[in-house]
């Protein structure tokens, strides 16, 4: 997943290191599109019409992953791959400079289409699509190790993974899960902390990766229907849910919408979100029921 993983446990069994990190990999060898023998770069790479058959983890993901992007609009999209990898966030890496307008216009233009047996499991393209699930796996591999240490009998503790994270049961003292969401540069507010109980917390950050050119930041968070990256001025988007896969891919969409949206769609949903852009904060009611 290109990042580290940590765990806070009480009373773990032996060996539950090894098989926290098997869950991850098992996430990686499905999902990940820079393993070429994944199942993702597989399906990317396979032809038209020819069906692939995916694992139960994968299917969930493109099931969760096609009712956000139905639920947003398309603000959330997991067959955004073509132009992911144009814009240099790909597996080819990055590309250093802005890609040509007819070239952004071709990709979001391209018939990007998919056919998705759910209870087979298998999945084809009927278009030009590329499976890129990058805006949700990472919270599903939470999930995933959340649910192996639960099946081993660890009812309480903290798994963080890239800043996503889920909290269990409560801390030795009994306090939950207390965590820091940090604020994003030059952010007129501090970190606000929040208390993990059965819940988790993923945070998506437009500022955190991109490149430059010429002085203007290009944002890795792209806008499916414009094919550009986001220039509307959210920063970032905190989601809490009792899913860190819809926490995540939630977090993702939300800051492709823009904070007006966001929070109109949030509410519409029930989701407790928060936006940070420029000097403004914005939360949905679920947020501000939290509060107190």
């Amino acid at each position: 997943m290109g990042t580290s993983w940590s765990l806070h446990a009480v009373d773990p069994p032996a060996g539950v290191e090894r098989g926290v990190q098997s869950a991850f990999d098992r996430v990686v060898a499905q999902m990940s599109q820079w393993e070429p023998a994944s199942n993702l770069s597989r399906f990317n790479r396979s032809a038209r019409s020819e069906w692939q058959e995916v694992p139960e983890e994968f299917a969930t993901v493109l099931d969760a992953a096609l009712a956000v992007a139905a639920a947003s609009e398309g603000a959330f999209d997991p067959c955004l791959g073509r132009l992911s990898e144009l814009w240099g966030f790909g597996s080819a890496g990055p590309v250093g400079a802005v890609p040509k307008a007819e070239s952004i216009h071709a990709a979001r233009r391209a018939p990007a289409a998919i056919e998705f047996d759910r209870e087979a499991c298998r999945v084809r393209r009927t278009g030009d699509a590329m499976l890129d699930l990058s805006g949700i796996a990472k919270g599903f591999g939470v999930d995933h190790a959340a649910e192996w240490l639960l099946g081993q009998g660890v009812r309480h503790f903290l798994i963080e993974v890239g800043g996503e994270l889920r909290g269990e049961g409560v801390r030795p003292d009994g306090q939950p899960w207390w965590v820091d969401v940090e604020a994003p540069p030059d952010a007129p507010h501090d970190p606000f902390r929040i208390a993990l109980h059965d819940l988790s917390v993923a945070t998506s950050g437009s500022y955190r990766r991109g490149f430059a050119v010429d002085g203007r930041h290009y944002s890795h968070s792209l806008d499916p229907v414009t094919g550009w990256p986001i220039v509307h001025g959210v920063q970032s988007v905190t989601v809490i849910h009792r899913s860190c896969m819809m926490a995540d891919a939630w977090a993702t969409a939300l800051t492709v919408m823009g904070a007006e949206r966001a929070m109109a769609t949030a509410d519409r949903l029930g989701l407790a979100a928060h936006a940070s852009a420029g000097e403004r904060q914005h939360m949905s009611q679920a947020w501000r029921a939290m509060l107190g």
